[in-house]
């Protein structure tokens, strides 16, 4: 049976700029170097995904690229993942946010999941079957890492132990 790792992130600090939508709300300053901080904590801990999954948010898709930057200046062996803004993962549930972990292809051991909350926190209390996460949920560049044999296609409810966790300050 094949072990398995999901690192849920939440997107890093957002600003709230008058007359800009939530869709298209950018990084504060302190949002971009969190993120950066968080790509260098999935490097250090040897979480670098194969698939990344990202919300198509402004927000998400800049906090991927902090990451992404952040890994690649760790020098991984890893190679770049392959990468997949998911509209689906845009204020649309918890539960289809474990839909969409369900089509990810059987090769992929790790897997990078760019979101938001309360969605990402709720998936991850949802699949840590001792509810060990933290009680307000992820902080704004929060990551949860979790861990389960199996194929991705069978995750469910309690299917995914919550195996570690940090809030990515730069």
């Amino acid at each position: 049976m094949t072990s398995r790792t999901l690192v849920l992130l939440r997107h890093a600090k957002a600003d709230r700029p008058d007359g800009v939508g939530d869709l298209e709300r950018p990084l504060t300053e302190r949002g971009h170097a969190d993120a950066a901080a968080a790509g260098a904590w999935i490097a250090h801990n040897n979480l670098q995904p194969e698939l990344v999954l990202c919300s198509p948010a402004r927000r998400t898709r800049q906090t991927w690229h902090g990451v992404a930057v952040a890994m690649a200046e760790a020098a991984t062996e890893a190679g770049s993942p392959t990468v997949r803004y998911e509209q689906g993962l845009y204020a649309e549930g918890h539960h289809a946010l474990l839909s969409l972990l369900k089509t990810v292809p059987a090769e992929a051991t790790t897997v990078l999941l760019v979101g938001h909350n309360p969605d990402v926190s709720l998936l991850s209390a949802m699949l840590d079957p001792d509810g060990s996460g933290d009680s307000d949920g992820l902080r704004t560049s929060g990551l949860a890492v979790h861990r389960f044999d199996g194929d991705w296609a069978a995750l469910g409810t309690s299917g995914a132990a919550l195996a570690d966790s940090h809030t990515a300050r730069g």
